[in-house]
């Protein structure tokens, strides 16, 4: 998850359409540390347009004074440091999610590993790199299964001092869980066409041009840079269904000490970073886009074969993986029902 800044800007363009029925606009703005997009079509849409960009505003707001591990302020900051928070609804329905999460995987996604990703320098800190000795003091602190299921509230707050002071970080699911928000605001008052970007996507029914959305899927060559544009591997073609899509990779947040390369994806059950062969993994899910973004993670977490069956044994998943061969060149997997375009 790129990190969580206030919105700074909000730009509406109109987007032009073949048919007069539809009404496409686009909302823009500053979020989680990058620019977010929202397109959608005001056909039979009765809000103004300056309330709907102040809604989708205010919402991302709320979601980086809760949920941002970066702003040192937010709900998440001030309970992670110690301090007894407000038990929001929207605090305890990320926790909620988040360890649901937990236990489908088998802790493969662990949103209480935090000081893990901080110590080999992926976290919110800077850090050395860690020791043998590090990494197993760390697991035994740290991790979801010391936790209980709900966070206990008392009086509409909660202490973290009655867990242990347990750190949470929910980077791999808070953009999906974003975009989710945010389309549900938008089915809410009557939205049927949109694509709603913050760095993950969710998107249904049809673009300005009458087509179903199509999302660009990057090659998974090593870039140290985030800001260095990537060449497409493909283009994924919606076909005018609601779902959301997130790529998930070790391309791009990555170190390399001692003549190797340390990823960002830890497995927090090992505690190490990856090394399998597994280069990035583009899921689809009908659910939600903050299932697209717990799934892509967990599979870039377990390696290709793993991935393969989680995808595979989902209904509601769709998945393209895409590997090193044996022979060193890039090789990739598709599920029956995941369409790219060369």
């Amino acid at each position: 998850m790129r990190k969580l800044l206030l919105i700074a800007w909000v730009l509406l363009v109109v987007v032009s359409c073949k048919s007069p029925s539809r009404q496409f606009i686009q909302i823009q703005g500053f979020a989680q540390g990058g620019t977010y997009t929202v397109k959608m079509n005001l056909s039979g849409v009765q809000v103004p347009v300056e309330t709907i960009r102040d809604s989708i505003d205010a919402l991302l707001f709320q979601i980086d004074t809760t949920l941002s591990g970066y702003n040192k302020k937010s709900l998440l900051s001030r309970y992670n440091a110690g301090e007894v928070v407000p038990a929001t609804p929207l605090f305890l329905d990320m926790y909620r999610v988040s360890y649901q999460l937990w236990e489908r995987s088998g802790g493969a996604l662990d949103f209480a590993a935090g000081p893990l990703y901080d110590a080999w320098g992926f976290g919110f800190k800077n850090s050395s790199f860690p020791s043998d000795q590090t990494v197993r003091d760390l697991l035994e602190s740290c991790g979801m299964g010391r936790l209980p299921a709900q966070l206990p509230v008392s009086g509409g707050f909660t202490d973290p001092a009655l867990l242990g002071y347990p750190r949470l970080n929910y980077n791999a699911i808070a953009q999906g869980y974003s975009c989710d928000i945010i389309a549900r605001y938008l089915y809410s008052i009557g939205v049927k066409d949109m694509l709603v970007d913050i760095g993950e996507i969710w998107c249904d029914g049809l673009n300005p041009a009458g087509a179903p959305w199509t999302v660009g899927i990057d090659r998974p060559e090593d870039q140290a840079s985030t800001d260095q544009p990537s060449a497409l591997e493909g283009i994924w073609l919606s076909g005018g269904k609601p779902c959301g899509i997130v790529t998930s990779g070790n391309y791009r947040k990555f170190y390399i000490r001692d003549g190797r390369k340390y990823a960002h994806t830890i497995n927090p059950r090992t505690g190490y970073p990856v090394t399998h062969n597994l280069l990035s993994a583009t899921v689809v899910s009908s659910v939600s886009a903050a299932e697209s973004d717990a799934m892509a993670t967990w599979c870039m977490v377990v390696g290709l074969e793993e991935a393969r069956k989680l995808i595979l044994d989902n209904p509601d998943l769709e998945g393209y993986l895409i590997y090193d061969g044996p022979d060193g060149t890039m090789q990739e997997w598709a599920s029956p029902g995941f369409t790219v375009r060369r």
